[in-house]
């Protein structure tokens, strides 16, 4: 069968690979002139490895990557323990140096969690009893009964909400963070490990390599083709006919952002399914990348900023996880952080961008130099989807109420962050459909 596969990212990459296999005629259209999606990498001035737009790392239970890309032949992942850890401001309790308006707190291990100083001794005993609970319990249907917050302050108490949680959720979610179902906490919990794992040259060595096999099967890629319109003609759907009526398939699989999509097709799905989709809310992404020649954070390279002073969400210090000398020797920051669709920032170019953002960093390090070689803004949007009540009722799932039209998308990795893992999870079950 002739299909075409909107999106050239992980999951795209993977529904077409398992679909040739099979021996359909598969084609993949991509806007970028690349491929990877978020996944996608590039090279700065003397760096050998890649580095990811939107930064990346792998779970050592990533199972659906790790299995798929030994079923591939790609033998480029490797794990280490870098230190994640917490910034917190001083005032939350008088236990830290007075001197400096922030403390960092690692919290990789039970040890860690013992010795943190911003809770009493029953509240990280009581804590650590329901981290524990939500590690080790299947998907309870009363998870999506409650939010988070709720859940939260119930079983660890008001305490702990406060100072382990309330900050990071309003930052992660913004105005929704009350909404969150409890079936994210959970899902968070579950999935993160100690352990965390990367690909030699980056994770565009992978898209590449995917790339490649692809093309061995025969898939047609086409590269730099933003979807414009979908239209169906008796059995067939027609792509873009204002630019070539050859592009006839008889299935189309999208993996396109839903909001996307739905501009594309309405004259494929029903206004019903169309508003359906329409109900889903979204945060978007900005990823700010330093290159500096003197690290922001000594040993830290996951830092959670759980500070109310500090707008943005997390700190990653690429090169405390990531040998630096695969960067010309500099060290990489990723400064990220989720904004409203009409948040301002989000027109800001990356020289406002850093503006905005170095005299928070130089609060959380005073001593730190930092001298900037470099500097990269990158934008996704669409990149968070509220798991609230409401995304459940209208989430699209892989079938369409059109016939042979396929969903599979970052949407759908639900209760799970988006994550290069479920993306390749995605296009192995769409695939599997068909």
């Amino acid at each position: 069968m002739k299909i075409a596969i909107l999106g050239g990212g992980i999951t795209g990459l993977t529904a077409a690979y398992y679909l040739a296999k099979k021996r359909h005629e598969v084609t993949i259209f991509e806007k970028e002139k690349f491929l990877g999606g978020m996944a996608a990498g590039f090279k700065g001035k003397g760096w050998d490895w890649h580095l990811e737009k939107t930064y990346h790392h792998l779970f050592a239970n990533d199972h659906d990557f790790l299995n798929f890309a030994r079923e591939i032949g790609f033998d480029k992942i490797f794990f280490k323990t870098p230190e994640t850890a917490s910034l917190y401001e001083n005032s939350i309790r008088q236990l830290a140096d007075k001197n400096q308006k922030f403390s960092i707190y690692p919290l990789d291990t039970p040890l860690d969690f013992l010795k943190f100083p911003l809770l009493s001794f029953p509240q990280k005993i009581r804590a650590g009893a329901v981290l524990a609970f939500l590690k080790a319990s299947p998907p309870f249907s009363f998870y999506e009964r409650q939010t988070c917050e709720k859940f939260l302050r119930k079983t660890m108490g008001n305490s702990a909400w406060q100072i382990l949680w309330q900050e990071l959720f309003q930052k992660k979610f913004r105005k929704y963070a009350e909404e969150i179902l409890s079936s994210f906490i959970w899902a968070r919990i579950k999935k993160r490990t100690k352990n965390l794992g990367y690909v030699k040259d980056g994770f565009q060595s992978f898209v590449d390599f995917l790339e490649n096999k692809n093309k061995e099967l025969g898939v047609v890629i086409k590269k730099g083709w933003s979807i414009e319109k979908i239209e169906k003609r008796k059995s067939l759907f027609q792509i873009d006919s204002f630019r070539s009526r050859a592009n006839k398939f008889e299935i189309v699989i999208s993996t396109l952002p839903t909001p996307i999509l739905a501009k594309a097709v309405d004259k494929v799905f029903s206004s019903n399914y169309l508003n359906q989709l329409s109900k889903i809310k979204y945060l978007y992404a900005l990823n700010l990348i330093l290159e500096t020649k003197e690290q922001l954070l000594d040993k830290t390279y996951w830092l959670n900023i759980s500070a109310s002073d500090i707008p943005f969400m997390i700190l990653a210090q690429h090169t405390n996880f990531i040998d630096k000398k695969h960067y010309a020797g500099n060290h990489i920051l990723y400064v990220g952080w989720y904004v409203d669709d009409n948040d301002k920032l989000l027109k800001a170019n990356k020289e406002q961008i850093l503006s905005f953002v170095l005299p928070y960093l130089k609060k959380i390090n005073p001593n730190s130099k930092l001298q900037i070689t470099n500097c990269c803004l990158f934008k996704t949007l669409f990149a968070q989807p509220i798991f609230d009540k409401e995304f459940l009722k209208n989430k699209p799932n892989f079938k369409t109420p059109t016939k042979n039209f396929y969903i599979a998308n970052l949407d759908m990795t639900y209760p799970y962050d988006r994550g290069i893992n479920y993306a390749v999870k995605l296009g192995k079950q769409v695939a599997v459909l068909i």
